[in-house]
């Protein structure tokens, strides 16, 4: 019984101290899943331009620093008391997305610059490649597959393979993940990227996309989107701007698939706050997205909402178009009960209706 005894205190002894490795080793697991101390995303308000801001466990990341003629980037840098970047982003060579590079290796400490190996003859783009050469940062040019880790934030490169000499769709299209959240990054690459990516099986699942080309339709196909599938989409765009950005049929089909669409146009700079679990979004001022000036609304995507934006479409005729389309011309909306000729001559007038492709 002794030696019984013995065996049981000594097997006691065995448990006890895995149990308490494996007590110590819980806690010590779930503290380093709170060590997140928190990512905020800023898509600054810089007109028709692009600039988003990283901010996350002392570390900062610029993705696309606005325009050209303007000084807005620097400002918001300083407004956030910016004094180093540690990786600046310029998803494509166009003024739009380079504008202020140049001045922010002027201004800033900047670390490294990511760009997507094109090329430019613009006075901008060589200020950029001065500015890359005085400051001494170091220079990368990521291509699909390539991943990163700065911090707590991983980054994988989705696109582009390889370059075709494109500006626009050679963007580098990027997924950023924090903990459970994940951002995506399209620049201007356009539809025919977005099928190459969808064809190579990207993972391109992303809680909230950053809408490709300002909103345009050149971009954001329906199967993009469902591919992505995001709860939140944000555009960068001027108020009024001569582009028509953001396009009608892009919004519509966009909240079609169940996202929440912003834009700095309406909501000014929009930031995303998460701690890797749940995000919040606040932003500058309220409103409600609207497409731009001069684009046409899909009838066979356009949403409840969008549709009833026509002459003489209120939220029954709206549900009654959408439960008989598609449609392949204008002109069948008369089968709808309800839409006759002087309701379709109305909505010809008005110049707002359209079907893909056909204008």
């Amino acid at each position: 019984m002794k030696k019984m005894t013995m065996a049981v205190l000594l097997l006691l002894l065995v448990l006890t101290f895995l149990a308490g490795c494996m007590g110590a080793a819980g806690p010590e697991k779930q503290q380093q899943k709170q060590a997140l101390e928190g990512l905020t995303v800023h898509y600054l308000n810089v007109g028709q331009a692009d600039a988003t801001l990283l901010e996350f466990n002392g570390y900062t990341l610029l993705i696309d620093a606005g325009d050209w003629n303007a000084s807005d980037v620097i400002t918001a840098l300083d407004k956030r008391g910016i004094e180093r970047i540690d990786v600046a982003i310029a998803t494509h060579p166009d003024a739009d997305h380079i504008g202020q590079l140049g001045k922010v290796l002027e201004s800033f400490q900047v670390d490294e610059v990511w760009m997507s190996g094109n090329t430019s003859t613009s006075e901008t783009f060589l200020r950029v490649l001065e500015g890359i050469e005085k400051s001494g940062a170091a220079y990368e040019e990521p291509t699909a597959g390539d991943q990163f880790e700065i911090g707590d934030l991983k980054i994988e490169v989705l696109h582009p393979a390889q370059l075709t000499g494109d500006a626009n769709e050679d963007s580098l299209v990027l997924r950023m993940t924090y903990g459970d959240v994940r951002f995506l990054f399209t620049g201007d690459a356009g539809v025919k990227s977005e099928k190459a990516m969808i064809a190579a099986g990207a993972k391109l699942d992303a809680d909230i996309l950053h809408l490709g080309h300002h909103g345009s339709n050149t971009s954001t196909s329906t199967d993009f989107l469902r591919a992505v599938t995001p709860e939140v989409a944000i555009y960068s765009a001027g108020a009024g701007n001569s582009y028509g950005h953001p396009h009608a049929e892009v919004i519509a089909s966009t909240e079609n698939e169940g996202a929440t669409v912003y834009g700095t146009d309406v909501n000014g700079t929009i930031t995303v706050t998460t701690d890797g679990k749940t995000y919040e979004i606040t932003t500058e001022s309220e409103g409600l997205v609207t497409e731009g000036e001069n684009r046409c609304l899909d009838l066979n995507v356009a949403s409840t909402a969008e549709l009833q934006q026509l002459d003489g479409i209120g939220e029954s005729l709206a549900e009654a178009i959408i439960a008989d389309r598609p449609f392949d011309k204008l002109e069948e909306l008369t089968r709808v009960k309800g839409i006759g000729a002087g309701k379709l001559e109305a909505i010809h007038t008005q110049g707002l209706a359209c079907l893909e492709g056909s204008r």
